[in-house]
């Protein structure tokens, strides 16, 4: 059973996917986006790519006697092409920007070149006749012919509308209201197709999630070996040990310095205590920690010799009860005063018994902060 892929993809698997190449990404996706963003730059911009052209053309094709006697061809392609580039090119660029982000933004970040390699698998006929025939085949097959009666129904309902005006515009309009009612009117279609292709995308979007989150499920045991893999990877010890060092050099590093000792649990929990009768009546929390504040004030007890004591439900109902500069709660003196004349006994050089502490019921908690009597 630890065989079977039957759990949902870690983060880790999914990164690691990532970097292979293996990303969330839908191609319907990429081209609706396209499509409605240039559409839109049209409907809106278009006067800016008509006022272009015309300011080209009149500056290409506009010459007197002077000019014919030396004409250059070149100049005047060079003023058309003047007046056209600057909205064609921020055209382009705009496209560009929305199919990056739309393809990028869901996958991480990552662009991986190596997708566009050639690769041998891909010219190998069965492997295409198994996407072809499998169920990633059937489903572009479906999605295929979804597109084929949107589109079309949308194309004919847009046509029922407009086709019978554009064929009598040049009896009823003249020549400049005429083409700009034929721009409106392709324009209209481009964005109704836009439209229909987004549709369709937001369907597609959920089925390349699903796909992907198939691809990447784990077994048990891949899942245990990627926990024990985390847990002692370098990286993350490396990473344990940066935080440790930053808490070392802190506040931490202070009130370390002042501690009489340190009750932890004795991996996840750590609380730093120290006991002067001319400043409070009972014992303080100087600091307290989990996890890798934790390891540091352990890190900091070793180096400055201050003992450090594995009483875990003691350290526990410390951590959970009492902040740090606060006496402990009245109920804990009689557990933590034995473990302070425990103290006093070694640094005097005795060798005492070490004591056995009883926490009352009501202040016993779980590491999660729970209270165990409940």
């Amino acid at each position: 059973m630890s065989g079977e892929k039957t759990l949902a993809p870690t983060e880790k698997r999914k990164s690691d996917a990532a970097k292979n190449g293996d990303v969330l990404r839908s191609r319907d996706m990429a081209t609706a986006v396209a499509m409605l963003v240039g559409t839109a730059w049209l409907k809106f911009a278009g006067p800016w790519l008509f006022a272009a052209l015309v300011k080209g053309a009149r500056q290409g094709l506009s010459w007197d006697r002077s000019a014919i006697e030396a004409f250059d061809p070149g100049s005047a392609i060079t003023a058309l092409a003047g007046g056209v580039m600057p909205p064609l090119v921020l055209l382009a660029g705009s496209v560009m920007v929305a199919v990056l982000a739309i393809q990028l933004g869901p996958s991480h970040g990552r662009w991986v070149g190596a997708n566009a390699l050639p690769k041998a698998s891909r010219l190998n006929p069965m492997s295409g006749l198994t996407r072809m025939f499998g169920a990633a085949g059937w489903i572009e097959a479906g999605k295929g012919m979804a597109k084929v009666l949107v589109l079309g129904t949308l194309a004919f309902v847009w046509a029922r509308g407009h086709v019978p005006a554009l064929l009598s515009i040049g009896r009823r309009a003249e020549l400049g209201a005429a083409l700009t009612e034929a721009w409106q009117a392709l324009t209209g279609l481009l964005l109704l197709l836009a439209v229909g292709l987004l549709a369709i995308a937001m369907f597609d979007w959920p089925i390349q999630w699903l796909r992907r989150t198939r691809r990447l499920r784990m077994s048990s045991q891949e899942m245990r070996d990627e926990h024990k893999e985390s847990d002692g990877s370098p990286e993350r010890k490396a990473a344990q040990r940066q935080r440790a060092r930053q808490y070392a050099t802190g506040a931490v590093a202070k009130a370390m310095s002042q501690a009489q000792f340190v009750l932890t649990n004795p991996t996840h929990f750590a609380v730093a205590m120290a006991y002067d009768p001319l400043k409070a009546g009972a014992p303080i929390v100087l600091a307290k920690g989990r996890g890798d504040k934790a390891l540091a004030m352990k890190q900091l007890a070793a180096e400055l010799q201050v003992p450090t004591l594995e009483y875990p439900a003691l350290a526990r109902s410390v951590y959970f009860t009492t902040r740090e500069n606060q006496v402990i709660r009245e109920e804990l003196y009689a557990a933590v005063a034995a473990v302070l004349a425990f103290v006093f006994s070694l640094r005097r050089g005795e060798h005492p018994v070490r004591p056995a502490i009883d926490v009352p019921v009501t202040l016993r908690f779980d590491p999660e902060g729970r209270l165990e009597a409940a």
